[in-house]
């Protein structure tokens, strides 16, 4: 069968067009997507041509990841059910993650429609509701993991370096469990829609300096959603003993982190990455309660047929950026 789909053609190269896709088997889903939102980090390095499978760096050798369906994330309305499915009907409302292509470097994507789906990457979404603030649920999922995973109690310092969406996310859901929350970011718009706790812009490595002042006893959650490094290190100089570090950066082929100086504090560390059924549920069920916020984070949003126009907006660096969404 045949979809739209947006499609990087090579480094920088965006385009919206006709791809292939398998025609749907008796256990899966079609779904004509409404609106699918950009993952700008992820996205973004699939699109440099900086890694090759979700958190596969691409190495000197590997070939580039081109074409290639862009995105994991959507919602949209059930067009058809195969005969072993007996849960959806056509017309529902669902998030879907990634659909199956034909012809392209990897045989799935999240900017297509419609979607051919496993029912496993499918979820019926609340009554009532307007799903484009479920449109981004695999990186809510990311955000609420980052924010749940910590070992904390009500009243705990918790830094989280990023104000991108996963950052803002973390930060939703530390704050919701109680702990005294910063977010450190560069962008003064971008920081602005944290309302649950402090902010501080990050001039030069200057932030390192302010938290220890704040809090001399040290804090006990930090979290890196940049990807840096260096980043991890301030953060490990800033823990109190028994603390927890949470990574939810992509660092490329530069992911060496010391352990030792974090076993000195006996710090737990935690890698999170991708999505799994149970937490997209949890994070669903927070989105309706209105705990995690995803409408306000919603910045801008573009035709699909104008994905490239969108693209030129974020690699642009505008700190206005933040939550990008393609209407269908």
């Amino acid at each position: 069968m045949k979809a739209k789909a947006v499609v990087f053609k090579g480094p920088g190269q965006v385009a919206f067009e006709e791809v292939s896709c398998p025609d749907p088997a008796d256990d899966q889903v079609v779904v004509n997507v409404t609106h699918s939102w950009i993952s700008n980090g992820t996205e973004g390095s699939y699109l440099r041509g900086e890694r090759i499978d979700g958190d596969t760096p691409r190495r000197e050798g590997d070939p580039f990841p081109f074409p290639i369906v862009a995105g994991y994330q959507k919602v949209g309305l059930v067009d058809w059910v195969g005969s072993e499915i007996d849960d959806l009907k056509k017309g529902d409302s669902v998030f879907a993650i990634v659909g199956e292509i034909e012809g392209m470097f990897a045989p799935r994507g999240g900017h297509v429609s419609p979607s051919v789906s496993t029912r496993g990457s499918v979820f019926k979404l609340p009554p009532d509701c307007d799903p484009v603030d479920y449109s981004g649920l695999v990186l809510t999922q990311v955000g609420y993991n980052c924010g749940k995973r910590p070992q904390l109690e009500a009243g705990d310092a918790a830094v989280v370096v990023g104000d991108g969406l996963v950052g803002h996310w973390a930060a939703q859901m530390l704050a919701f469990r109680g702990a005294e929350v910063i977010l450190i970011g560069r962008h003064l718009t971008r920081l602005s829609h944290f309302k649950k706790g402090d902010t501080l812009l990050a001039e030069n490595d200057s932030w390192v300096a302010q938290i220890r002042e704040r809090f001399p006893q040290g804090i006990q959650v930090g979290v890196d959603t940049v990807g840096r490094i260096e980043i991890m290190e301030q953060l490990q100089s800033l823990m109190k003993p028994f603390g927890h570090l949470v990574s939810a950066g992509f660092y490329g082929s530069n992911d060496r982190f010391a352990l030792q100086p974090a076993r000195y504090k006996e710090l737990s560390i935690d890698l999170v990455s991708g999505a799994t059924p149970d937490r997209l549920q949890e994070t669903l069920k927070l989105v309706e309660q209105g705990i995690l916020d995803t409408k306000s984070l919603i910045t801008h949003r573009f035709p699909a047929t104008r994905a490239a126009g969108a693209w030129e907006l974020i690699n642009s660096g505008s700190e206005s950026a933040l939550g990008v969404v393609l209407d269908w």
